[in-house]
């Protein structure tokens, strides 16, 4: 048996929190993970293509968020589609489900019950598809018990392994991380948790195939899994998948650091800059006239990248007289930025009244360069 594992599509997403354009390529690039999925297993042929629930984001998609994703899974007729529900698209989303039962093709497989599912003539699926958002017990528990005669015993899960109290926004179940020794499981595959892991010998996250967030390191990938029989473990490869570069950085500075040196260093390429969302973190301690340096550099690369962040806040300033030089030597201006860099590294003071005072030297520090 050779099929592909994978999870957590969340079609429909609509990160909100970006701007539009950037909404629209993250779209874009998770209703192409179907058609990747398809060309992986034409490349492998493969014969069988398990999504471990949350195919969909949301419990009401829209119509056409359903309706594409079955036309695409209907022109990739060199596979079966094997769907279960998750979490964000449980069994109770009648409406959903409803809709999914008329458009899906004769080539997709909805697994919406607790009862094994013939994958072919050597290999029989168990599914524990999810009947809410947070069903709070073991819906893994019945394979144990599971009929299925001579065939292999293929797994499929959503939630979160006892052991791992780490799901995405919370488990849908919690699922015994030895289910597969238990239930004599040639293979389980699991999903809810967004970064590929494997938990034991036979049981694997396959992670997201398009990453949707910072916390995970590792390229969103697809597993390839092939059983050659009942007393062979199984080969698990991993298939690369992910075409939006999520990438956080921390730029830690020391007070005598080359800030713009030090920026550069971890900056992605300039290939990937164009599909990469940049979340950069800086701390550590700098002059005011490197933390100057530093934003204008920032501000120069912003433009080179699908979405760029950068939080100074916990970045520390270091003042001398020679730094204030720049703005004045005496007089007001300079009496301004002397009670400024005062108020910048007064613990006594809030935060915010820190950050504001930080600003405003930053701003005369700027504007004193320009002269």
């Amino acid at each position: 048996m050779k099929f592909i594992h994978s999870s957590d599509l969340h079609l429909g997403k609509t990160f909100g929190r970006f701007p539009e354009d950037v909404r629209v390529r993250l779209r874009q690039a998770r209703a192409e993970v179907l058609p990747r999925l398809a060309s992986l297993a034409r490349d492998h042929a493969v014969s069988h293509i398990l999504l471990a629930g949350d195919t969909f984001d949301q419990t009401t998609p829209a119509p056409s968020v359903i309706r594409q994703a079955f036309n695409i899974m209907r022109a990739a007729d060199h596979v079966t589609w094997v769907l279960m529900p998750g979490n964000h698209d449980h069994t109770n989303a009648t409406e959903l489900w409803r809709q999914a039962i008329q458009d899906a093709p004769p080539n997709v497989a909805l697994q919406l019950k607790a009862e094994p599912y013939a994958l072919n003539a050597q290999a029989t699926l168990l599914p524990a598809p999810p009947t809410e958002r947070h069903p709070g017990r073991d819906l893994t528990d019945w394979f144990d018990n599971a009929a299925t005669g001579e065939t292999l015993r293929i797994g499929l899960a959503h939630g979160s392994v006892t052991n791992f109290d780490t799901s995405e926004e919370g488990a849908s179940s919690v699922i015994a991380p030895d289910r597969a020794r238990r239930a004599g499981l040639d293979y389980l595959g699991l999903g809810d948790w967004h970064g590929q892991l494997q938990v034991g010998p036979e049981t694997w996250y396959s992670g997201a195939p398009e990453a949707d967030g910072f916390k995970h390191a590792r390229t969103p990938s697809a597993l390839l899994i092939e059983i050659a029989g009942k007393s062979a473990p199984a080969a698990v490869t991993s298939l690369p998948t992910g075409t939006i570069n999520w990438q956080r950085a921390t730029l830690d500075l020391a007070g005598g650091d080359d800030c713009e040196t030090a920026h550069e260093a971890v900056l992605p390429s300039l290939s990937e800059r164009a599909f990469t969302l940049f979340n950069l973190v800086v701390t550590g301690r700098s002059g005011p006239l490197g933390r100057v340096a530093l934003e204008k550099a920032i501000a120069k690369v912003t433009p080179d990248f699908l979405w760029h962040r950068a939080d100074l806040d916990a970045l520390g300033i270091v003042h001398d007289t020679a730094d204030l030089d720049v703005i004045d030597q005496q007089g007001a201006l300079r009496a301004a930025a002397e009670a400024l860099a005062e108020e910048a590294t007064d613990e006594n003071l809030s935060p915010e009244t820190r950050e504001t005072a930080q600003a405003a030297l930053s701003h005369l520090f700027s504007f004193a360069l320009e002269a």
